[in-house]
């Protein structure tokens, strides 16, 4: 039974919450701690295959999505730009917490496109699973990767583990869509929901480009976002956008519908000097209408690898820090409270190890911009 029934309260209301339950219980709807029953499962052998969604999905800030693993409601189809919308069906930052006694894990995933990979980045970031254990001392652990073969692959994840229940994470796609993700266990293995986070903290909300949505990791949680959210134990709303993340009023109206931890807005790869200018200030204006006093984190550019040769380069990210900065002073000279700021420069390290391509981070390099964002948001949410 939810430990919410436990509580004192009068009769009636303890009535109401016990029908309530029933209802949610006959719909399906897990609760945390709850076994999921062997009979939602479909038998294939020896093998119980349980749909991630009877889990809970986390990481999706909206519930009236037009498929199961968008990132942006239905509604907002008509609203922001068509390359936003679709990257919003990508399901980068998703994942889904459970608890089993499973020695072997399996998984089998439905993806949306048939392209597997990018010239930069590996099937394993653009289109696999990825799956962390929790140990004994509190700490995430990276287990396996899923490696997608086809649109449609059914992998092993994990075997020979010793017998013990344990909470565990499974990562969806960084770059890809899923129309359908199960787990595979034995039959005889009991799958519970996970409790919720410790913490107890709301969504930490990124507003980003290609980098926050992944781009170009080998796995999907070696993102900075994912790396984050383990290290805080807060979920996360990956809401990166490849080559669109562009401080747009469209987009950020759904972004203010999410009651959030802290927002943290990260669109200077995307946009010049100018428009940070002109856009900055409105998007914080328009999240605080809701949230008058939700710390929001502005994020510098980070430099180019090759900016220290290529002066072009290290000009447009030295202009578009100069107006994100002067914005924030402006804003903190009016009053604006629980405004924070990160710097871009050596991000993501001053070697010029940390990308792939120039610009977009190795898994090195988003190591690195997670210890530089870890330094503001630590404090932020104790």
């Amino acid at each position: 039974m939810p430990a919410f029934l436990n509580r004192p309260a009068t009769l009636w209301k303890r009535l109401c919450a016990l029908l309530c339950f029933a209802v949610l219980a006959q719909a399906g709807v897990a609760f945390a701690g709850d076994v999921v029953p062997v009979d939602q499962a479909k038998i294939d052998g020896d093998t119980a295959w349980y749909d991630i969604r009877l889990l809970g999905v986390e990481g999706q800030g909206f519930q009236d999505t037009a498929a199961p693993f968008d990132r942006l409601p239905a509604r907002a189809e008509k609203v922001v730009r068509p390359p936003v919308w679709s990257l919003s069906r990508n399901s980068a930052g998703l994942c889904v917490r459970f608890v089993a006694n499973a020695t072997d894990i399996q998984a089998r995933w439905k993806l949306t496109s048939s392209n597997l990979a990018m010239p930069h980045m590996p099937a394993t970031g653009v289109s696999g699973l990825d799956l962390y254990v929790k140990s004994d001392d509190g700490k995430w652990h990276w287990l396996a990767n899923g490696k997608p073969t086809a649109q449609e692959t059914t992998a092993k994840l994990i075997g020979g583990i010793p017998a013990g229940a344990r909470e565990f994470m499974l990562y969806l796609p960084l770059y890809n869509g899923v129309q359908s993700v199960e787990l595979g266990l034995a039959k005889s293995i009991k799958l519970e929901k996970a409790d919720p986070r410790r913490s107890g903290l709301k969504p930490i909300v990124f507003y980003g480009t290609s980098i926050t949505q992944g781009g170009c990791a080998s796995r999907p949680g070696m993102v900075h976002t994912a790396i984050l959210g383990r290290w805080l134990d807060a979920p996360v709303i990956n809401l990166g956008f490849s080559g669109n993340g562009r401080l747009e009023p469209e987009v950020g109206q759904y972004i203010a519908e999410i009651d959030a931890s802290v927002f943290v807005l990260d669109c200077l790869p995307n946009i010049e000097a100018k428009d940070v200018t002109e856009r900055t200030e409105p998007l914080v204006a328009q999240l605080r209408k809701n949230h008058p006093t939700t710390p929001i984190v502005l994020v510098e550019d980070r430099d180019y690898s090759d900016s220290f040769l290529v002066t072009g380069k290290l000009k447009r990210n030295r202009d578009s820090q100069a107006a994100l900065k002067a914005t924030y002073e402006k804003l903190k000279a009016a009053g604006n409270k629980n405004l924070y700021y990160i710097t871009g420069p050596d991000m993501l390290g001053a070697d010029n190890e940390g990308t792939v391509d120039s610009s977009h981070p190795t898994d090195l390099g988003f190591f690195r911009q997670a210890e530089a964002f870890h330094k503001v948001l630590a404090p932020i949410l104790k």
